[in-house]
């Protein structure tokens, strides 16, 4: 069962904010814990129907575990994300592609530079999220570590950009998205860059969300655990 996070937790403080991307003022669900204490830094990437109420939930689950957690709004330049789902997915198609990884590269630099941060800054997200989660990492030096969830992997020749530590989490019944693992992990061993990967057999693409049909339990619980474990150790 899944232990959601209200906007109301007394346990954090929640806000709707904008940061300055490539294409303007970018909007974002920004959630940190209660206090003056100084946390590393984590953004969190919607799919491919932009940003809705279940990442911004996930981004208040991220905060809950002892992070500055930022989720952006792909589809800022264009106004945001609509009601209508399926339009959201339009839009998103329409996006150009450097600038919205300019647009999540600076979501980093604001992290970095928050008066709340320790400096450290992670990244992660889920499908489309997850591939741009791949690119944060190739075109960002803040960003000490990444976890993309089934996505799209970068480009071999862009592998050795990476510093960040990788963690991949892969869901089994997955066959266009799991065709680039081996090159990917063979860039990576290659440029030396630190990575992990994990496979969920018998879940399939989108298993993490769990508003979703195709939510599987076991996979994502244990995702999760990884996720923040990853983070506790690369961040803290």
């Amino acid at each position: 069962m899944v232990v959601h996070v209200s906007e109301k937790d007394p346990r954090l403080e929640v806000d709707n904010i904008t940061y300055p991307g490539e294409t303007g003022e970018i909007m974002a669900h920004f959630a940190k814990p209660k206090g003056d204490e100084k946390y590393p830094g984590v953004i969190i990437i919607h799919e491919n129907r932009g940003l809705n109420p279940h990442t911004e939930e996930v981004a208040r689950r991220v905060a809950l575990k002892g992070f500055l957690a930022i989720a952006p709004n792909a589809l800022s330049p264009v106004g945001g994300t609509p009601e209508d789902s399926d339009e959201a997915r339009t839009l998103m198609g329409g996006l150009d592609g450097a600038d919205t990884v300019s647009n999540f590269v600076a979501a980093a630099i604001y992290l970095k530079t928050h008066p709340r941060s320790t400096g450290k800054v992670g990244v992660t997200g889920f499908c489309w999220g997850g591939g741009m989660t791949n690119q944060v990492a190739v075109n960002s030096s803040d960003v000490q570590a990444a976890v993309p969830f089934y996505g799209r992997q970068p480009a071999v020749e862009d592998v050795p950009k990476i510093k960040a530590s990788i963690l991949a989490q892969y869901a089994g019944d997955d066959e266009r998205i799991n065709a680039g693992i081996p090159g990917y992990e063979a860039a990576l061993k290659e440029s030396g860059v630190e990575y992990e990967v994990h496979m969920y057999e018998g879940a399939r693409h989108a298993f993490f969300n769990d508003t979703s049909e195709r939510y599987h339990e076991e996979a994502a619980k244990l995702a999760w655990k990884r996720t923040i474990a990853f983070f506790n150790t690369k961040l803290k």
